[in-house]
């Protein structure tokens, strides 16, 4: 009887100390549930911290990369080359480029509002990306502002250029009628000059003369030069500017015109008669017309 009261007490503190166990190993697996839980927690939202400042890194770039771009077309709106050399392909091209900048900010201004929402929401928060994501929207509305400005620019100076293109066509026409008038006014000046500078010779025998009716003579009566209807086609035309010796192929000849005296000579070069003017002026200052009458 004493050995039963001695079992019951010691089978009921063992029962209590694997209870004990049992209790404390189950708490120190909710405790260790607990904290990998809570560092799995932690890892995956440094995780979407670490995406969300690369992805913020990277927009800082591409819109450092839209602001050079946008200055590099400023640089070509501005320059006096392009307003010189202006090209329509050239117009073409900086107009789609600018369309393309206009797209694409409004992309990078989308992409900066999702970005800012998922920061929001994430329990690393932090005040330094908050300004980040601020300033790159302060860019962006401020790069949309200066493309639009150099929108306006482009076609104010497409409408300018083809303002001036109609000036200019215009310019042309006038100055080609200028120009058709006075090539006309210069022949008509150089025909004029010719015509009060033509002189006309011929040198031929008596019978020769008289054939083409620029002499008449008879019995007992003076010749008479240049009177009636001569043939015009029988003299020669010449510049008396440029008429200085006449070579007359022949061994004797006599002026029948009234050339004054002083004003010439007739030479013998080779046994060949040479007309040699010696005063141009005054030679054709009574006619136009030189008759001599040679004999071979």
């Amino acid at each position: 009887m004493k050995l039963t009261h001695r079992i019951i007490p010691v089978a009921m503190s063992m029962l209590v100390a694997a209870g004990t166990m049992v209790s404390c190993s189950n708490k120190d697996k909710e405790r260790l549930a607990q904290e990998e839980a809570i560092n799995a927690a932690t890892r995956e939202e440094l995780a979407q911290a670490v995406n969300q400042r690369d992805e913020l890194l990277q927009l800082v770039n591409e819109i450092n990369g839209d602001m050079a771009q946008v200055k590099e077309i400023e640089g070509v709106l501005s320059s006096s080359v392009y307003m010189e050399g202006d090209m329509p392909t050239q117009r073409d091209q900086l107009r789609a480029d600018l369309a393309s900048l206009q797209k694409t900010l409004k992309d990078r201004r989308e992409r900066l509002a999702e970005l800012e929402a998922k920061l929001k929401k994430s329990n690393l928060d932090n005040n330094n990306l908050t300004a980040t994501i601020n300033s790159l929207r302060q860019q962006i509305d401020s790069q949309t502002e200066e493309i639009n400005t150099l929108t306006a620019n482009l076609n104010s100076a497409r409408a300018e250029i083809g303002k001036l293109s109609t000036t200019v066509d215009s310019l042309s026409t006038t100055v080609t009628n200028v120009t058709g008038e006075l090539t006309q006014a210069e022949e008509r000046s150089q025909q004029l000059d010719a015509e009060l500078n033509a002189c006309y010779y011929v040198f031929a025998s008596k019978k020769e003369l008289k054939e083409h009716k620029i002499i008449e003579t008879g019995f007992l009566r003076k010749t008479k030069i240049l009177k009636g209807d001569f043939d015009q086609n029988f003299f020669t035309t010449a510049d008396k500017r440029n008429l200085s010796r006449l070579p007359l192929h022949a061994k004797k000849a006599k002026i029948l015109t009234n050339q004054p005296a002083g004003s010439y000579s007739l030479e013998k070069v080779d046994d060949q008669m040479v007309l040699v003017i010696t005063n141009p002026d005054s030679f054709w200052s009574l006619s136009n017309y030189l008759v001599i009458e040679i004999d071979k």
